[in-house]
């Protein structure tokens, strides 16, 4: 039984084949197109979405597969019925879940009372399925991640610790600039520092721009996260001197600007830069759905031509998944 509910659970080797694959199947859709068939996997909604809706409900069909939509219209998970028996149901019916919740604990509930994998679409600790997304789309530009620096400026929020454990797990320098006061959880910073440590990357947090300079990739998100009701006007001025925009690129040296979206062009990042040569960001955004599609494949043992795509690293390393079933 396997799951990805967060960053974490994965290794260096899984996080390599999780890209191979997402590449494969972006290259080669055809391939792929029956690798799910048969297969029902229900995409559960507690916050609004598009890309994320979007890219799972396609993708599951390019493979062939099935996707079923649940909003949380009437109230939230756990509210009308415990998430004990939500996920007790569902696994009778489908055979994965994809979740996006407020709580990183629903997920973790849906995974101990289920008995199908489930997938973290997002929550408010992690989002997996972006910071995939975004190495992938990474990996398209430099063949070797170990030797890649990546500036995230902004609010420490669930997109940063992504960015943070996964870049720490595949040896990439991840620097952190946010005002003080808007850092990434303290916990999960530790935790990138100790997977750091053993993959040699550098991983930092600091409150001066000038601290990127020399690097590769700069990635910003929006300055207040779903959710949160702080109006824009009361955190603008404290942000805008985050800004991602051209004068930054020219300063720094930067060559490649990612973005999660949706994105409040003139605050976090100008339009001049995210229309511009730099920017990744719509590849970012397509790429969130092979990358999703290589992690449904790999969990549910999708076939190509024949072949079992469950990658043996995955299977063999998801095994011990902190005390997580």
């Amino acid at each position: 039984m396997q799951h990805l509910l967060k960053d974490s659970d994965l290794n260096k080797a899984q996080i390599e084949a999780l890209i191979a694959l997402g590449k494969a199947v972006k290259a080669d859709p055809k391939k792929y197109s029956q690798a799910l068939a048969g297969k029902s996997v229900v995409t559960l909604f507690e916050k609004p979405s598009l890309r994320t809706r979007v890219t799972f409900d396609i993708g599951i069909a390019k493979l062939g597969g099935h996707s079923v939509y649940l909003d949380q219209q009437n109230g939230a998970l756990g509210k009308r019925e415990s998430v004990k028996d939500f996920a007790a149901n569902l696994s009778r019916w489908c055979d994965a879940i994809v979740a996006r919740v407020f709580d990183h604990q629903t997920l973790v509930e849906l995974a101990e009372h289920g008995t199908v994998p489930v997938v973290n679409s997002l929550c408010n600790l992690y989002h997996p399925c972006q910071g995939l997304a975004d190495f992938m789309t990474i990996a398209e530009h430099y063949d070797d991640l170990s030797k890649v620096k990546l500036a995230y400026l902004g609010d420490g929020n669930n997109v940063s610790h992504s960015l943070l454990l996964l870049g720490a797990t595949l040896g990439t320098d991840v620097t952190l600039i946010c005002p003080k006061g808007h850092g990434p959880d303290t916990q999960i910073f530790l935790q990138a520092q100790a997977l750091a440590a053993k993959s040699g990357a550098t991983i930092h947090i600091s409150d001066d721009v000038a601290d990127i300079e020399g690097f590769n990739v700069a990635y910003t998100d929006t300055w207040v996260s779903m959710g949160d009701n702080t109006p824009m006007e009361q955190v603008k001025d404290l942000f805008m001197p985050y800004q991602i925009n051209q004068a930054l690129l020219d300063r720094t040296g930067i060559q490649h600007v990612l973005h999660c979206q949706p994105a409040h062009r003139e605050l976090e990042i100008t339009s001049q830069v995210m229309d511009g040569p730099a920017s990744l960001i719509m590849d970012e955004a397509e790429n969130r759905m092979h990358i999703q599609n290589a992690v449904l494949l790999t969990l549910l043992g999708g076939k190509s031509r024949g072949t079992n795509l469950n990658h043996d690293t995955f299977i063999e390393s998801s095994s011990n998944h902190h005390g997580e079933k």
